[in-house]
């Protein structure tokens, strides 16, 4: 059995749970109309960030010593396990995963590529991610972003908004339209995006989000932190914008841990779904894009480190949260900007 201490623990707390409540039960951690795209005056983000220094992650075998092993899912629904050697913190991600050369050729040539991908396969994207989710992906979204805390009335940003899959949702959490921002560096997605009216989209980056310091309540992301150029800043420049107290919600697809899920998971990913794209998709690059994303997905930082890595930028709070065992691939990190 596998305690799990949260981050920011104290080295007393983490020996005591360890060493008790070995048969305690483990509590659950537990998108009419086009929208156009609106032009706003640029702010100069704050070189202010907070500058907090991360204590990491302790986990413990109940019955051994401290042993260096990737996070793993418990049995548990919802409940996520990580653990580090001794005193011994994961390293702060800056880029989310080595450069992929078959793609493109060198770091400084990726922003690029990711950016005119994204704008050539725009139209499909909707349809391919109603094949992929099998029609889940609303209804799951949603249920993500309560859980991190969106509620009625709140201001959020969400930050690769694209064709305005997550923002359709928290339109309808929160209520109100024009309490909706999206933020995206592709305008092809933008303006392929489906959203009330209302809705205000700018193009930006995670890295440089066009609004001064401490504007929104909430700050999400669906599945865009694979495409991120550096980690660090992005989470920096998300706590920037938040206002204290504000919370946060980046979904991810996790690569699994087993061999015979990576296996299945890269078959699909590589195999299944770009000829599902040729098939039902009009852009000649949108089975490359999916191919693409699987490659992102395998070689992308681990969960342990994303956590670190917020932490790092003066988030507390910070979790992974699995709904699902079987769905123990779809991440949602969950944190909070101080008060």
């Amino acid at each position: 059995m596998r305690e799990l201490v949260w981050l920011n623990t104290p080295p007393s707390l983490l020996l005591s749970v360890s060493k008790g409540r070995r048969g305690a039960k483990k509590s659950k951690i537990r998108e009419g109309g086009r929208a156009s795209v609106r032009e706003m005056g640029r702010y100069a983000p704050s070189r202010d960030f907070p500058n907090s220094r991360s204590h990491g992650f302790f986990a413990r075998e109940a019955s051994g010593p401290f042993k260096t092993k990737r996070a793993r899912l418990s049995n548990i629904k919802g409940a996520v396990h990580m653990s580090q050697p001794d005193n011994q913190a994961p390293p702060v991600a800056h880029a989310p995963h080595a450069p992929l050369t078959d793609y493109y050729n060198s770091e400084q040539e990726r922003a690029g590529f990711v950016r005119r991908m994204f704008d050539s396969t725009a139209a499909d994207y909707d349809r391919m991610e109603l094949i992929l989710g099998f029609g889940n992906g609303p209804r799951y979204r949603g249920q993500a972003l309560v859980r991190a805390g969106l509620r009625t009335g709140m201001r959020i940003v969400d930050v690769g908004v694209g064709t305005g899959l997550v923002a359709r949702e928290a339109v309808r959490i929160v209520g109100n339209p024009q309490l909706v921002v999206g933020v995206d560096p592709s305008p092809g997605m933008m303006s392929s995006a489906r959203l009330p009216q209302g809705v205000s989209l700018l193009e930006g980056t995670a890295e440089a989000i066009p609004f001064p310091d401490a504007s929104f309540d909430f700050l999400s992301m669906g599945y865009a932190l694979r495409h991120i150029s550096d980690l660090s800043l992005a989470f920096r420049e998300f706590h920037r914008v938040m206002k204290p107290g504000a919370r946060l919600c980046l979904l991810e697809i996790t690569g699994p841990e087993s061999g015979i899920g990576g296996a299945l998971m890269k078959a699909y990913m590589k195999g299944v779904v770009p000829v599902l794209a040729r098939i039902v998709g009009s852009a000649k690059d949108t089975s490359l894009l999916w191919r693409y994303y699987w490659d992102t997905i395998k070689g992308c930082a681990p969960p342990e480190q994303v956590l670190a890595t917020l932490q790092a930028a003066g988030f507390t709070g910070v979790r992974r949260h699995v709904d699902s065992k079987v769905l123990s691939m779809l991440s949602e990190y969950q944190a909070i900007k101080p008060e």
